[in-house]
């Protein structure tokens, strides 16, 4: 799957805009992806002119789950 994931950004990489969305952080992506070389390859398309958002604060699930009493 990392090289599906490599193929697409490459193929996207300076002509279209992706969005990526993790709960995994950045510096955790080589020990996930397991690969160090396609890894670096991935990071590198991704993170270059990347605008990067970090969400703090509770899930939305858990606030809606605590409103509404009901248990998922």
């Amino acid at each position: 799957h990392r090289r599906d994931l490599l193929e697409i950004l490459e193929d996207r990489y300076d002509l279209r805009a992706t969005l990526v969305t993790s709960q995994l952080p950045v510096e955790n992506w080589h020990e996930y992806l397991d690969d160090p070389t396609v890894a670096d390859a991935i990071l590198d398309r991704l993170i270059h002119n990347a605008y990067k958002i970090k969400l703090k604060g509770e899930s939305m699930r858990k606030k809606k789950l605590t409103r509404s009493g009901k248990k998922g």
